[in-house]
């Protein structure tokens, strides 16, 4: 028995209810926009730097035709469960379709426009992307090590294995990390004397993995990047996104955005502090009794130290392949008495303590001083 006229709604008052739905929606859209948080979960990081900004500009696109899809798709089967669902007296089959050319071409030719369509438009962002310009301004090694970032920055005519003008070993801070010139390309390579690890910045929108390639440097992952004039000024965090070991968490490093001119003063204050004639070493042998200390896996041996107020020597052993420790003294306040220079492992140096006064100090590793200090008591 079918059911009577009226009883089911018509195809106008379910499209009235799908636009009062769409209105809804909006109205949502609005709230969650004032909310930013919520709303740009949705959305990658904002592109900081060119090539980026061609990887956003095709997620959006995606995105855009991934909502419109899921519109669709959730308005019809809205709209087929109200119109078409079973009322009461419903005893017999609403008329069969069996068959529609119109329909069946639409679904097969619909889908594998719009996957031609995204092929099409990813194979240009990732050519766009992988571009190298064969004269960047400038060129950069990343060297990734257990557990440690450090950049080498190279002549203009350098390759793979071109020996560094000057070498930034501290990962982050103030003078520490990668400096980049805003509004000019800089070509990236990556090295990795041990394992794989991964060079990552959300606001690149891409991650290269770090390969051990050996003496075939060549081979090493490589890409150009470009960071727009009006970011100078701006710093950004990176890090390694590949497990490594259990260092891996404190493999971090800032990216500090310089405009040219100011990354021009900055990159020849580097070089002519690389080509400053040493301060000579100190005469004599080492003073005070010898207290030994080494760095192996990111940490001291020890956590306590002793020594006399009339002055020693620190025997630094670094076991940390191609990772830069030191060892500074800090007072009771944090300011530093013994402030001495970071080389990369494995070596070892003599730390010569002047005299202090007695008391409690604090030792630390410059370079990573969240995971390597100790207790030094002078005597």
């Amino acid at each position: 028995m079918s059911s009577t006229p009226g009883s089911r709604p018509s195809t106008t008052a379910i499209v009235g209810w799908l636009v009062a739905a769409a209105v809804l929606l909006g109205v949502a859209v609005l709230v969650a926009l004032n909310a930013s948080s919520v709303w740009n979960s949705f959305f990658p990081p904002q592109a900081k730097s060119v090539e980026g900004q061609e990887i956003r500009n095709l997620y959006d696109i995606v995105f855009a035709i991934a909502v419109v899809i899921f519109v669709l798709v959730e308005g019809l089967i809205i709209w087929t469960v109200v119109r078409y669902r079973r009322k009461p007296g419903d005893d017999e089959l609403p008329p069969q379709t069996h068959g529609n050319n119109i329909a069946e071409i639409t679904w097969v030719l619909l889908p594998t426009l719009i996957v031609l369509y995204l092929f099409v438009i990813s194979w240009q962002t990732l050519n766009s992307v992988e571009a190298v310009d064969a004269n960047p301004n400038l060129k950069v090694r990343a060297v990734a090590g257990q557990f440690q970032w450090s950049f080498e920055y190279l002549p203009a005519d350098a390759k793979a294995d071109t020996t560094a003008a000057f070498t930034i070993t501290n990962p982050g801070g103030p003078e520490g990390g990668l400096f980049l010139p805003a509004g000019e390309t800089t070509h990236i390579y990556l090295h990795s004397p041990d394992v794989i690890h991964a060079f990552y910045v959300p606001q690149f929108l891409f991650k290269r993995d770090v390969v051990p390639t050996g003496d075939f440097r060549e081979r090493e992952n490589q890409f150009d990047v470009e960071i727009p004039a009006t970011d100078a000024g701006q710093t950004y965090r990176g890090q390694c996104a590949e497990l490594c070991g259990v260092g891996h968490r404190i493999m971090t490093f800032e990216v500090h955005i310089l405009a040219p001119a100011d990354f021009t003063a900055w990159y020849d204050q580097q070089v002519a502090a690389k080509n400053a004639t040493p301060a000579p070493a100190p005469s004599g042998t080492a003073a005070g009794p010898s207290v030994p200390l080494t760095a192996e896996g990111v940490k001291f041996d020890q956590s306590t130290l002793t020594g006399p107020a009339t002055g020693f020597t620190i025997h630094f052993d670094n076991k940390d392949n191609g990772i830069p420790h030191d060892v500074d003294i800090l007072d009771g306040t944090g300011k530093k008495v013994v402030d001495d220079k970071d080389f990369p492992g494995p070596g070892a140096k003599d730390y010569v303590i002047p005299p202090l006064p007695a008391g409690t100090y604090k030792y630390e590793c410059s370079i990573h001083p969240g995971q390597m200090f100790g207790t030094l008591t002078v005597q």
